[in-house]
């Protein structure tokens, strides 16, 4: 598709129309990350007609806005956000759930905006886009693959860090809401599974980007599958044991590492690195610890976990990880095979961070994290059944992978121990009858060998 026109015809004074609007709807979005500071301004870095705003139906502006926000990290830019608004002169009560608000001046005075992605034409439209590669204005539409024309779209509402629509059951597409320059990990590395031949992780069939930034993605839906956290919770409320499963997601993990591997480059990890890597979780453990005074008893054992991880001799192989692996982010099939999903790491880390090779031990450290949250909704706290999926996990690790996670215990229980002094913090400041969980793997991480 040929280029199209795709600025609005009123830029500089688009913005201002929508400030207000913003300056409200914004920070109640569950994927906004600036939750609890300030908003100060806004900056439009691009604005594009991808329905026009001025024609019979409604119109679908895309939008990249920077937020202003005092207190945040010294150095780093303002974040910036993906928005797609829908644009009606009257919005149908269907629509009514999705509106933002209405405008009182600038170029679309009088009109009402949207969460244009709870709208199916827009969100057929947006399918539409991806199905014809090309350009329109600053955004790039790529494909694979002939994609099948006119799926219904439907938008899910477990939104997090981004948002999700579902096109007829056959593909989902996820929108990147906080976007930065750089090539998102969720598309970059499922791309190079896909060259490697790794079957664990869908492929992606077309994406769309802006400059140097990754937008959205489009991969096949697994519809007849469920995610390993709700399966483990279903395992704990029968009284079932989950180790068989473990123990295969534990291999399914390893061939994901190995493909990776393959595919992107590799290296050792150098004696210094591990020093900084140690020395960065004692500063975190430092922090936490002021911020939670019940971690204070276990200072001294915990940062005995980092110091021995910091006189590790080196040498530990280093590559792309998933970086933010727990139960739910896998799949299992009605084949009873596993899947991967969510390659994008953890969205508060800068995108530099996300795709830096890492330790393998990483991903292994947050599912066994996961496994004890799992059993932590059992009632009583059924600790024993975290134990064994955490070893029937290691044991399927080490027959794809060919070597034992538990081999390099120093670098595991260091990362281990520093997911679980996030956790502390975490649960303390937002669901505190929760504490109770990683306290647990505190008392037991500081005090075992």
């Amino acid at each position: 598709m040929p280029e199209t026109a795709s600025t609005t015809r009123a830029p500089d004074a688009l913005l201002p129309s929508l400030t207000p609007l913003l300056h409200e709807w914004l920070p109640r979005q569950r994927w906004f990350a600036g939750k609890g500071r300030r908003v100060t301004g806004f900056t439009l870095e691009a604005a594009t007609e991808l329905l026009p705003l001025d024609g019979p139906g409604p119109g679908l502006l895309h939008l990249l806005v920077r937020v202003e926000q005092p207190g945040g990290p010294a150095g780093t830019p303002a974040d910036c956000y993906q928005l797609l608004l829908g644009v009606r002169t009257q919005l149908p009560p269907r629509l009514a759930p999705a509106l933002i608000g209405r405008i009182r001046q600038g170029p679309l005075a009088g009109r009402a905006v949207y969460e244009g992605l709870r709208d199916p034409r827009l969100a057929g439209l947006l399918y539409e886009r991806l199905r014809t590669p090309g350009r329109t204005g600053p955004l790039r539409f790529h494909a694979t693959t002939a994609l099948p024309p006119a799926l219904a779209p439907r938008m899910l509402d477990a939104e997090q860090s981004n948002s999700s629509l579902v096109y007829g059951d056959s593909f989902i597409l996820k929108i990147f809401r906080r976007v930065s320059p750089g090539a998102n990990p969720d598309l970059e590395l499922p791309l190079a599974l896909a060259g490697a031949g790794c079957a664990r992780v869908p492929a992606p069939v077309a994406w769309f980007e802006s400059g140097a930034s990754t937008l959205g993605v489009l991969q096949p839906y697994l519809r007849n599958s469920r995610d390993g956290w709700r399966l483990a919770l279903d395992a704990l409320a029968d009284g079932r044991e989950f180790t068989a499963e473990a123990r295969a997601l534990g291999r399914a993990t390893a061939e994901v590492h190995l493909a990776l591997a393959e595919a992107l480059p590799t290296r050792r990890l150098r004696r210094s690195e591990t020093e900084q890597l140690a020395a960065a979780m004692d500063r975190r453990l430092h922090a936490a610890a002021q911020a939670v005074p019940a971690l204070m008893p276990y200072v001294p054992g915990l940062r005995a976990v980092f110091a021995a991880a910091s006189g590790a001799d080196g040498g530990s192989a280093v590559q792309r990880i998933h970086g933010d692996l727990h139960l739910g982010q896998t799949l299992r099939g009605s084949d009873g095979g596993w899947a991967v999903i969510d390659f994008e790491g953890e969205p508060a880390k800068p995108l530099d961070e996300r795709r830096s090779p890492q330790p393998t031990v990483r991903d292994v450290a947050g599912m066994l994290r996961s496994f004890d949250y799992a059993a932590r909704t059992h009632r009583p706290w059924n600790a024993d059944w975290a134990a064994r999926c955490r070893a029937a996990y290691c044991t399927g690790y080490a027959e794809a992978a060919g070597t034992d996670p538990r081999t390099d215990p120093a670098l595991l229980r260091a990362y281990e121990t520093d997911k679980a002094v996030y956790e502390v913090v975490y649960e303390a400041r937002h669901r505190p009858d929760w504490l109770p969980v990683p306290m647990s793997a505190i008392e037991r991480l500081s005090t075992s060998r």
